[in-house]
C-alpha cells in the first residue's frame, strides 16, 4: 500500500482547522492496554473521541461515537452525547453533509442515525471485514454492534456510503490512508492545518506511547500490519507531534480548549501542542 508522503505547508492547499471533542471516557489499567499486558500495574484510562474538521467552506466530522445505552451496556462513562459536543463548536449534526469513519467498533459510528443528511466514506475491506467470516469468531465481533453494523448495511442500500479502496484525496486539503491493524480497513486521516499536516490516526495508535515505543494495543486484528502503521503515520505527519491518537487523555491535556468553558471538552488539535 502506497501512502503519501508529508509536505510544507502550500499556499494553494485550503487550510483547516481541527477539534477534538471528549465525550466519554473509562478507567484501565496499564495491562489493558498493550499485547502482552504491562509489568506496571498502574492507572491507564482511555478517552473517547469524535473529530471536527472545518474551515469557511466546509465540514467534516470524523467518527460518531457511541450512544448512552451502548455506553451502560459496555460500562463506559459517557460525559455527553457526540451531537451535544459538536453542537458546543456551533455544528448541527443533522447538516453535516460528509462523516469519515476510520472504522467501524461501536466506539465510532453508534450515532450514525443523528447524521440524517451524511454521506459516509468508508474502506472497501472495512465493509467486507463486518460482514465476512471474521465475524464468526467473538474476538473479532465483541468490539462491535451488530444494529450498527445492519444500520450501515442499509445505508449503503440508500447511496449513503461512499467506499473508497486504500488512500484517497477525499476533499482538497484532506486525505485518508488505508492503514490496517486494529481492523482489516481502519483508515487514518490527514488534515492540512496552519501549522502543517496533522494526521488523525485514530485506532492506528490509541495512545502516543503505542506509535512512539511500538507497542500495540491488544484488539487488533494484524499485529504486523499495527506495527507498520506506524511508520506511515510518521510519514505522513509533518513531525510526532503532529500525531494525534485515538484515545489518549493526554490529548486533552497538550493540547489548549477552544474556550476556557469548553476545558476537558474540546481542544484545538490545529495549533502546536504543549510541551
Amino acid at each position: 500500500m502506497a501512502s503519501q508522503v508529508a509536505s510544507p505547508v502550500a499556499s494553494n492547499r485550503p487550510v483547516y482547522e481541527v477539534y477534538a471533542l471528549k465525550y466519554a471516557q473509562r478507567d484501565a489499567r496499564r495491562p489493558d492496554n498493550f499485547v502482552g499486558g504491562d509489568p506496571h500495574d498502574a492507572p491507564m484510562p482511555m478517552d473517547y473521541f469524535v473529530w471536527l474538521i472545518r474551515n469557511d467552506k466546509r465540514t467534516w466530522v470524523v467518527d460518531v461515537g457511541f450512544t448512552a445505552p451502548v455506553a451502560a451496556q459496555r460500562r463506559r462513562t459517557m460525559l455527553r452525547s457526540p451531537v451535544q459536543g459538536l453542537a458546543m463548536l456551533g455544528v448541527d449534526s443533522r447538516g453535516v453533509s460528509d462523516v469519515i469513519v476510520t472504522h467501524m467498533h461501536y466506539d465510532h459510528i453508534g450515532t450514525f442515525q443523528d447524521f440524517p443528511q451524511a454521506t459516509f466514506h468508508l474502506q472497501d475491506a472495512e465493509m467486507a471485514f463486518v460482514t465476512g467470516r471474521h465475524m464468526c469468531h467473538s474476538l473479532f465481533r465483541h468490539s462491535f454492534e451488530v444494529e450498527d453494523v445492519v444500520g450501515f448495511v442499509r445505508l449503503v442500500h440508500a447511496g449513503r456510503v461512499k467506499f473508497h479502496d486504500g488512500d484517497a484525496e477525499i476533499a482538497p486539503g484532506i486525505t485518508i490512508h488505508r492503514i490496517g491493524g486494529h481492523t482489516a480497513g481502519l483508515q487514518s486521516v490527514r488534515v492540512h492545518t496552519r501549522r502543517g499536516w496533522v494526521v488523525l490516526a485514530s485506532d492506528a495508535s490509541h495512545y502516543y506511547e503505542h506509535f512512539e515505543e511500538g507497542r500495540c494495543f491488544p484488539i487488533v486484528y494484524d499485529v504486523g500490519a499495527t506495527l507498520e502503521g506506524y511508520g506511515i503515520l510518521q510519514r505522513l505527519a509533518e513531525s510526532p507531534q503532529h500525531i494525534v491518537p485515538g484515545h489518549d487523555p493526554l490529548v486533552m491535556q497538550r493540547y489548549p480548549a477552544v474556550t476556557s468553558d469548553l476545558e476537558d471538552v474540546a481542544v484545538r488539535l490545529d495549533v502546536m501542542p504543549r510541551g
